[in-house]
Parts: C-alpha cells; sequence; structure tokens
C-alpha cells in the first residue's frame, strides 16, 4: 500500500492489511492536489522573525571593534571580605587605570576630553562606613569639608583637624578633583596623623584625569547629592573661589542651594583670621548665611567728625566673604558740608569688580522739622528705624557716632551671635531667653554714671573652670547700650509693641517714675531698661585683660549730649551762679588725678579674634557666666527671674494701669500686651473707659439709639430752613408742583389767621373734611420748618413712644393729623390751614 494510499485512507478498518482487501476498493486521492493552507497570522510572523534577525546581524557586524582598539576589560567584583560582623563591606578601590578612548574630534583640551558615563568606584564604602553617626536624621552633627585641588585641600586640612579635636562635630572631608593620588597619599602629603579625627571621602570618578570640566561639575553635583542621602551635612565649607577650580565652585553653589544647605566660603587668611569657627558646633555654623545685620546710626548736629570716623571704621572692617550689613543714617536737620561730601562719595557695599551686579545697602533718613524732640518723640523715631523682616534671623546694631570699630568687629559680632543665639546647646536653654542682645563694648561706669564700674571675674576654686581667679570673663548685665550693641530681631519687635503700649497712656494717671539712666544717653534707653527689668532680659558684655585691645572704641574728646536733652543741660548751666575769686588772696590750683581720663580710651583690634577669646578660644556656657541686676548687684537665674517678676507686677499695677486682683495674661511670643490692661476694659475701677488712646479728650457718650428713621422729613426741614434765610419760597417736591386748588388756598389762608392770632402751635385732629386722595396731596404738599422747638418737640415724641409720621391713617379710613404744623380755628373748621412763610407772617403782625 503505498504511503499516500495509508495516510488519506477513508476506510475505517486502518489496521488490516491490503491482502484482507480486494484490489481496488479503496478510494485513492486525486492524481492533483494541493498543499495544505496556513493561516494569514503565521505567514506574518515568520515574516517579522526573519526581519528582526537580519537587524541583529547588520548591528552585530557594524559594532566590531577595529582592530587597533584596546581590549575592553570587564570589571570583577570579588566577594567583600569583614574583619568585623558589623563592619560595611569593602568595595573596590582600584579604577580603571588605562586611558580613556579618545574621540575622533575632541572639542575641549587635548587632556581634558572623556565624557562618558560617571561611576564612583570609592565613594560608596566610606558613605556606608558612617551610619553610626546618624547621617539619615536631618539634623545631626555632620560638618563637610570639600575641596577640588591640592592646594585648596592644604588649606582646609588644618581646619577641619581643628574642629574635630574640639568634638563638637562629626567632620568629613571630601576631594573630588582630577588628581590621581591614592587617599593615603593624600592624607600623607597633608601631615595627616591618626590624631585628626576626620572621616575622608574619595568622591572622585572614573578617568578622572582626563574628564572634561562638564563632566567634573556633574561628577561634583551627583557626588553631593550621595553625600546628602548618606550624611545629611548641616554645612559644607570649602575654599576661597579664586584658588579653586572653576567648575567645583559653580557645581557646590548651585548643588547646595538645591538642597538647602549653607555654604561657607572661606577667605584666603582663613587658617589665620578664621579659626574661630572650629569652636561652633554644626546648628551654629547652618545658621551661617541665615543672618541678616542692620546697621542703625544716629547722627546729632554737627558732629561731621565723628560719623566720617565710623563709617570709615565700617569700610574697613573684614567680613570675609559674608553679606554686608544694611547701613541707615539718621540725619539731623542741618548737615554738615564734610558729612554731605563724605556721603556723596560712599559706596555700600563696595563694587565687585568680578562684575556680578551691585545694589545699594545705604538708607539716609533726613529730619524735616527744625524744632527739639521731646524724649518720647526721640524715641519714636530712633526705635522705628528699623523693624525686621524675618525677627528670627535679621537683628540690628545699633552704633554711636562717638565709636570707632575692630576690622574684626563682624568676626567678633558673628562669633558670639552664632554662638549664643543658634548653637544646639544654647538654643533651647532658659539662659538663653533672658539675651536681648550683645555689646561690642565694655561700660566704664554704671547707668547713672555715678560710680565707675568694675566688671565681674571668674571666681577662683571651681571645679568646672580653669581660669584664674583675676581672669576676666563676659558677663550679663540688665543695662541696655546705645554705643555698639547688637539686638536680636524678635526681642526688637516686642520692644516696639512695649514703647507702642507704653507711650499711649496718660501721663496724668501714671506716677512718675525715677529716671535710672543719665541723660548722657538717649532716652529710648530708658524704655527698654523697663522692658529688660519686666521681662528678666540681660545684654552679653564682653571682658578683656587690661591693656588688651577692644572691639569698639568710644571717643570722648568731641562728645555731644543727646538732642532731645541738650536744651534742659543749656538751661541748667546758664543758670548756675558764675563763682567770684578774690585774685589777692585765691590761686588756681588743680590735681593730677582729675586729668585721668573718666572712660579710658583703648585701641581696636587688629591682630588674631583668637587672643581675645577666654580658654584659648573655648566658649563659655550662659549658666556659668556671671549675671548682674541693673544696678550692679550679682545675682544667679533664679533670683533674677524672682526679681523680674515683682517688678512685673509692680509695673503693671502703677504705670500698666491695672488693678491688683487682675491676673496676668500668658506672655506671647515678640508682644508686650500682659504688661499693659485694655483701656476697654473698666473692671479696674480706675476710670480707664473714660479715657482715649491719646489721654486728652474724654470718650463721648453713647447716644440711645434711635428707633424711627427720620433722615428724609430733617433733610426736607433743613432745605426749607435755609430757603427762608435767603429770602426765597419754599421748595415743593416736584410731584405736587402746580396750582393749589380753592380749598387749599382758603386752608392757607384760614391757618395763617390762626398762626397769627393764636402766636403758638397746636396739635389738632381733623376729622371728616376732605378725601382721602385730597388729604394724600395736602400733606405731600406741606413745607416743613427746622426750627430747634421742633426738634426738641420730636425727639420728646420718640422717646415717649409715639408716632412721629404727618399722617395716621386709621382703620376706619379717618385721617388723624399730629403734626403741629396743623391748627383748628375757633370757629370748628376741620380743614387744616397752612402756614405761611415768615416774611408773610412778620409782615402781617406789623
Amino acid at each position: 500500500m503505498s504511503l499516500l494510499a495509508r495516510i488519506f485512507a477513508d476506510d475505517e478498518e486502518l489496521g488490516k492489511k491490503d491482502d484482507d482487501r480486494g484490489r481496488g476498493k479503496g478510494k485513492m486521492l486525486p492524481p492533483t492536489w494541493s498543499a495544505r493552507k496556513y493561516p494569514p497570522w503565521r505567514r506574518k510572523r515568520t515574516v517579522l522573525y526573519g526581519l528582526m534577525a537580519c537587524i541583529a546581524l547588520y548591528l552585530f557586524f557594524k559594532n566590531i571593534p577595529p582592530p587597533d582598539h584596546p581590549p575592553l576589560v570587564r570589571p570583577h567584583y570579588p566577594r567583600p571580605a569583614r574583619d568585623h560582623p558589623h563592619q560595611p563591606p569593602k568595595g573596590v578601590n582600584d579604577s580603571p587605570a588605562h586611558k580613556p578612548p579618545r574621540p575622533g574630534n575632541p572639542s575641549e583640551a587635548e587632556n581634558h576630553y572623556y565624557d562618558g558615563p560617571i561611576r564612583f568606584y570609592k565613594l560608596a564604602v566610606s558613605l556606608h562606613a558612617i551610619s553610626r553617626l546618624r547621617g539619615h536624621v536631618e539634623a545631626n552633627r555632620n560638618v563637610l569639608f570639600a575641596a577640588s585641588n591640592l592646594r585648596s585641600a592644604s588649606e582646609l586640612i588644618p581646619i577641619a583637624c581643628e574642629m574635630a579635636a574640639w568634638d563638637r562635630n562629626d567632620v568629613h572631608f571630601a576631594f573630588m578633583g582630577r588628581d590621581d593620588l591614592e587617599m593615603d597619599e593624600f592624607k600623607l602629603l597633608n601631615g595627616v596623623d591618626d590624631e585628626c579625627n576626620v572621616n575622608w571621602h574619595d568622591a572622585r570618578p572614573d578617568f578622572s584625569m582626563w574628564s572634561s570640566d562638564y563632566r567634573m561639575e556633574v561628577t561634583v553635583a551627583a557626588a553631593l547629592g550621595h553625600i546628602q542621602t548618606f550624611m545629611h551635612p548641616q554645612v559644607v565649607i570649602v575654599d576661597d573661589p579664586s584658588r579653586e577650580d572653576g567648575f567645583f565652585t559653580k557645581a557646590i553653589r548651585g548643588k547646595t542651594l538645591e538642597l538647602g544647605r549653607s555654604l561657607i566660603e572661606l577667605t584666603t587668611d582663613a587658617a589665620e583670621n578664621l579659626m574661630w569657627i572650629t569652636r561652633l558646633d554644626s546648628a551654629s555654623l547652618a545658621a551661617f548665611h541665615t543672618i541678616y545685620v542692620d546697621i542703625l546710626i544716629h547722627a546729632p548736629p554737627y558732629s561731621s567728625g565723628s560719623l566720617v570716623r565710623l563709617l570709615k571704621s565700617i569700610e574697613a572692617a573684614d567680613y570675609f566673604n559674608h553679606r554686608r550689613p544694611h547701613l541707615t543714617i539718621e540725619l539731623p536737620t542741618a548737615i554738615d558740608p564734610p558729612t554731605a561730601d563724605y556721603l556723596d562719595e560712599l559706596v555700600w557695599p563696595p563694587v565687585d569688580w568680578s562684575g556680578a551686579p551691585h545694589t545699594s545697602q545705604v538708607t539716609l533718613r533726613h529730619r524735616i522739622p527744625r524744632r527739639t524732640f521731646t524724649a518720647d518723640e526721640a524715641s519714636i523715631r530712633l526705635v522705628e528705624s528699623f523693624y525686621p523682616a524675618r525677627p528670627a534671623d535679621s537683628h540690628v546694631l545699633v552704633l554711636s557716632p562717638q565709636v570707632e570699630l575692630s576690622p574684626l568687629y563682624f568676626h567678633f559680632l558673628m562669633y558670639n551671635l552664632l554662638e549664643y543665639k543658634y548653637s544646639r546647646s544654647n538654643r533651647h536653654s532658659e539662659e538663653a531667653k533672658t539675651l536681648v542682645g550683645l555689646s561690642l563694648e565694655l561700660p566704664q561706669t554704671y547707668l547713672n554714671e555715678s560710680n565707675v564700674f568694675t566688671p565681674p571675674t571668674v571666681s577662683g576654686g571651681s571645679k568646672d573652670t580653669e581660669e584664674p581667679p583675676d581672669e576676666p570673663t563676659p558677663f550679663l548685665w540688665q543695662a541696655p547700650s546705645s554705643n555698639a550693641a547688637l539686638y536680636f530681631g524678635d526681642k526688637w519687635v516686642e520692644f516696639h509693641s512695649f514703647l507702642t503700649s507704653r507711650l499711649s497712656l496718660d501721663p496724668a494717671k501714671a506716677p512718675s517714675q525715677p529716671k535710672l539712666i543719665s541723660e548722657a544717653y538717649p532716652s529710648w534707653l530708658e524704655h527698654l531698661l523697663e522692658l529688660m527689668r519686666a521681662r528678666g532680659y540681660a545684654l552679653l558684655y564682653p571682658n578683656f585683660s587690661a591693656g588688651r585691645e577692644s572691639i569698639a572704641d568710644v571717643h570722648y574728646e568731641l562728645f555731644q549730649p543727646p538732642e532731645e536733652y541738650s536744651k534742659s543741660k543749656a538751661t541748667s548751666a546758664a543758670d548756675s551762679p558764675v563763682p567770684t575769686i578774690d585774685p589777692q588772696k585765691e590761686t588756681f590750683t588743680t590735681e593730677l588725678s582729675s586729668h585721668h581720663p573718666k572712660h579710658p580710651e583703648s585701641s581696636p583690634l587688629t591682630s588674631n579674634l583668637m587672643s581675645l577669646l577666654a580658654k584659648s578660644g573655648s566658649v563659655p556656657e550662659l549658666f556659668e557666666i556671671p549675671l548682674l541686676s541693673h544696678d550692679g548687684h550679682k545675682l544667679d537665674f533664679s533670683a533674677f527671674e524672682t526679681t523680674a517678676r515683682a517688678f512685673t507686677a509692680n509695673f503693671r499695677r502703677q504705670i500698666g494701669q491695672c488693678p491688683a486682683t487682675k491676673k496676668q495674661p500668658d506672655v506671647k511670643f515678640m508682644k508686650a500686651d500682659d504688661l499693659f490692661c485694655d483701656h476697654d476694659d473698666d473692671q479696674s475701677g480706675l476710670g480707664l473707659a473714660d479715657l482715649s488712646l491719646g489721654g486728652s479728650q474724654a470718650r463721648p457718650p453713647i447716644e440711645k439709639p434711635i428707633v424711627k428713621d427720620d433722615s428724609e422729613i430733617r433733610q426736607n426741614e433743613f432745605e426749607a430752613h435755609l430757603n427762608r434765610q435767603a429770602g426765597r419760597p419754599m421748595n415743593v417736591r416736584e410731584e405736587d408742583e402746580g396750582e393749589p386748588s380753592e380749598e387749599e388756598a382758603g386752608q392757607d389762608k384760614d391757618s395763617e389767621i390762626g398762626d397769627v392770632e393764636g402766636g403758638s402751635k397746636a396739635e389738632s385732629n381733623g376729622k371728616g373734611g376732605p378725601t382721602k386722595a385730597e388729604e394724600t396731596k395736602k400733606r405731600n404738599s406741606v413745607a416743613k420748618e427746622d426750627t430747634t422747638s421742633r426738634e426738641e418737640k420730636d425727639l420728646e415724641t420718640e422717646e415717649d413712644g409715639e408716632d412721629s409720621a404727618d399722617v395716621v391713617v386709621k382703620p376706619d379710613k379717618k385721617v388723624e393729623r399730629k403734626d403741629p404744623k396743623f391748627k383748628v380755628d375757633d370757629g370748628g373748621k376741620d380743614k387744616p390751614k397752612k402756614i405761611p412763610d415768615e416774611k408773610a407772617s412778620v409782615r402781617d403782625r406789623g
């Protein structure tokens, strides 16, 4: 049997042999047959597979490297070994050492041409190793130093090691340059030993020596992004931009701004003048570039020499790449020519010759009135000259023209401000809440200038201190300063609130307070002292050893008293009698001690700031600093708080005009309203409800509310009154204009006769008479008369609850008249008579 017969046979007995069948019984297929047809989708898939195979072959032969191409080395990642079960794995330390392939047409320098993918072979190892330093937490102790060349690294490494030695921060150093030195060789070259407790990070990419500037810029930003993920550094410290690579400076500025991290760019002399930043913790350094300082200067008349000296010292100061303070100068009415010439040439801040846009930071406020201000007016003028936009970070430095600043005054100011305002240990402490600001000068006398002030020293024999007994120390004093003092922004806002309420009081109601501050100081210090005593605030004063240089030197050779007190001093000097001396009997004598200056002067600081700091630059805690009351008595913080509460209770009762039984409300942040009682609250029994804000006028009595609105009636009466005074006929409404009827004319005549004979107006009720339409027309045409008797009678009628309308329509449609303008004559006529104008009545009476 043939194969086709076996396949296509249609017999059901397929297992039988051909011998059992008769020949010719099976049905054979026709000799012409077609192959089996496949579905269309199968043919399309076959074509697609073939096309893909052709493309694969084309790509394979096209990407075969040329014969001269170096062989590619597949990176090998061995299994890392661990010396300790908790030690992070050691990664691959060897990046590709061969030179990357050079493109056919390099677009950059011959040695910096590679723009391939970026790989960090060594950064992951060091980042995993710092997991114990709480880098995943947003607020931590991590501080990052970064450099891109060996010169900048050599300047930063000593500062980083010094900061790590104080153990207030976890210090990290990241190298992001092109040099191919190993980190061990890098540390050995810069003299780093085991005592430098710094965490090192190699953030260089592969092929760093041949990478283009663009690739290195992307590398720096990407490395800082990985560091941010594992470390969250609070601040990034770099070298002066003039010594760093351009790609590094551009990338580090942009990335820190994107991440919201503070960036400190040191100066070329940082190792000499900026070592004080190593004493600050990470919280203080994080606020480095969030601080804004405004300088406020009040220039009295005829003080051009002192003012120019102060402005020159401000210009000559070192601001170590920090933003310059904003300068506000209060000028008198008459400006001296030398002052005007100097201000005309003043450019602040100095122009940046690198091409950066320049914005002036100088504000001049010129006084217009020539008269002398009172003490309160002078206080208002100075205090309102500054108001912080960001009270938490914006502060004001008040300077007197008598002051000359050290070139390093801004170093000292930022050092103390960052430590005592923003540090982790002092930010939320109870002692830091008492700090109202920082003083730059050491006072020589007490506030009343009665005696010479002796600053406190550190007590000897204490276990917590290492200074000898006579070693000077900074101290807290409850005494404001106007010579050279920085006041915190939130405390200045509170002072605004206090002064607003304090000057709104009635002077006649508040008893006079003794003046505690000498008239040699401006008047606003008296109000600030009241706030400091009520709140328990104090000012931090510096204290240096005798003979040392100072931060702010006060010159008294051109001293001028405050303008608000200059008139009283001149009057007292004029009233003093002239002494009479007989030259034959008395001789002029003097004592040598009287020629010693009352305020000894010292030279401004020009050397290193570290030489002025106690404990070789250590930062004393606030609870270790001596605390003085306003009169110079030494107190502890508990006694200081008790004294403040007692003064607050006395101040609220005597000055704030509050009853002793009224409980003091809760103290609100940056508000002083709790020290004064509300004038609208008359529960005190002090008669405060009769006082206005100015205290000079009594509050008007509250009138009884008017129930009925008769404004239209009064307006018509007022217009009629003006017409009578001008001799014009009385006006009527437009809809009532026209000729009166005979009946109305008769009513007017009878009403005129009755008014002349009676001489007075009587109330009448007309019943029966004209129809309703005629009565409405007559009522609208009646003229109104505005007299004093009419107003009094209307008010009496309203108070008695009676209706003052012209016509009252009763349910029986009868009209009842209550207007006194209508009167019924003796003849019993019930028609109302219209009152003639005043001239006609007088004429008839004549």
